[in-house]
């Protein structure tokens, strides 16, 4: 990957693309809506970024464009869709958030991830990365869905889906200060997968978000750069 992309990944951060709202087939016939951005060039890949468990909200909307803007075909599917349409919710409701999230499968994510893969494949490779929840969803589609990388951001259930095995490079991006992901857990999954490439910040939970409380500028420009190098080796 050309290092000019990564220099410039402090530049991505909050950057607005054009996007399209899209309906996306799932590989079970489920039809979704996803949020869309292509490049303006060349794609370098593709990628699919997965919510936290409050939806598809501006912010995932504002890290399609990033990608976007650093050449990857990106776009975020809706996967609370299965329950309900248009689900967006504010940040402190994390028991809503989590409600919606006991409802769907495994089988439901991997499915609609699935999709979202094949969507992406005509532009070549394609990574997934996800956040909060999403950092759980991109583990189980590292171990189910043909992404060529993986990468996720304070994952706060992967221990609990160990039985999976990621068969593509992983990246892990964790903040020191974070409640809900203590030590232990972080190195259960480090013990699990010895391959996968492991970030600490002096950061809490969510710190990638530019809506939430915990977002932690420098820390949150450090990870965005290290995934960019990442899916530049892996995906294009």
């Amino acid at each position: 990957m050309p290092g000019s992309a990564v220099a410039a990944a402090s530049d991505l951060l909050g950057i607005q693309a054009m996007g399209t709202n899209i309906e996306l087939t799932a590989a079970d016939g489920h039809v979704l809506s996803a949020y869309e951005v292509r490049p303006g060039g060349e794609p370098r890949g593709g990628v699919v970024i997965v919510q936290e468990i409050f939806g598809v909200t501006a912010h995932i909307r504002d890290v399609v464009d990033s990608f976007a803007s650093a050449g990857y075909h990106a776009l975020a599917p809706a996967l609370f869709d299965r329950l309900e349409p248009d689900v967006m919710l504010p940040y402190t409701d994390i028991e809503g958030g989590r409600g919606y999230v006991q409802r769907l499968s495994r089988e439901n994510v991997i499915a609609d991830v699935t999709g979202a893969v094949m969507h992406l494949a005509g532009s070549g490779r394609v990574g997934i990365v996800g956040y909060c929840w999403g950092g759980v969803v991109a583990w189980i589609a590292a171990a189910t869905t043909p992404v060529s990388a993986a990468v996720a951001y304070y994952g706060a259930r992967i221990h609990q889906n160990l039985d999976l095995k990621p068969t593509c490079p992983m990246q892990f991006h964790h903040g020191e200060q974070d409640a809900h992901i203590p030590p232990k857990m972080i190195a259960q999954v480090q013990r699990a997968l010895p391959s996968g490439e492991f970030h600490l910040y002096p950061a809490g939970h969510g710190f990638n978000c530019t809506d939430r409380a915990d977002f932690h500028a420098e820390s949150a420009r450090i990870a965005l750069e290290r995934t960019l190098e990442f899916l530049g080796r892996n995906v294009g």
